[in-house]
């Protein structure tokens, strides 16, 4: 990461800054060690992440968390976007660890990122880890990129959804979206 130091240095130069300025003094390595925590999905597999956590259950009902907290990178201008996952799957004779949703969700966010991406990402990493078809996963997340740069909407949220095998569903669907209380039709 010392070449992050040496780039922020440079960038502040370039932005008129002096990075000798007392303020600025550990700027570079400070953002270093924050850019290390926040693309550190590029550091992690996920069978480290799920460390075994499957267990066999008989149950057939849906099981979801909701509001997971989130922080990720827009890809396309290096800006934070952050937000609230939800994730719902019916089990196949397997549940997962109830953190490991969290930290699949934390795998994927902490790249240069997407959010239609993102939510993909989670539903396709649980079908193969859980082997079901049956998981949706429903992503609402501010873009610092549209709030405080462009159009400088402050008030909009941006909503995704991918719902697999019985989400697909529009009652199944819709008691997954019943259960996180989200009012819009997806």
């Amino acid at each position: 990461m010392d070449n992050i130091e040496k780039i922020t240095k440079e960038l502040l130069i370039e932005i008129g800054e002096d990075p000798k300025r007392e303020g600025l003094l550990k700027t570079p390595e400070r953002v270093s060690k924050s850019w290390e925590y926040l693309t550190s999905g590029y550091k992690q597999n996920i069978k480290d992440v799920v460390n075994g956590a499957i267990f066999d259950v008989d149950n057939q009902d849906m099981i979801i968390i909701k509001d997971i907290n989130y922080y990720s990178l827009c890809e396309h201008h290096m800006i934070p976007f952050y937000g609230k996952a939800h994730i719902g799957y019916i089990p196949n004779g397997k549940i997962i660890g109830l953190s490991k949703l969290a930290r699949i969700t934390d795998l994927f966010s902490q790249r240069l990122q997407v959010q239609e991406r993102l939510t993909i990402q989670v539903v396709n990493e649980l079908q193969k880890i859980l082997n079901t078809d049956d998981v949706a996963c429903v992503i609402d997340a501010k873009h610092l990129c549209v709030n405080s740069r462009g159009i400088n909407d402050i008030s909009s949220s941006t909503v995704t959804a991918e719902f697999g095998g019985k989400f697909k569903d529009s009652k199944f669907r819709r008691d997954f979206l019943d259960y996180i209380k989200l009012e819009t039709e997806i």
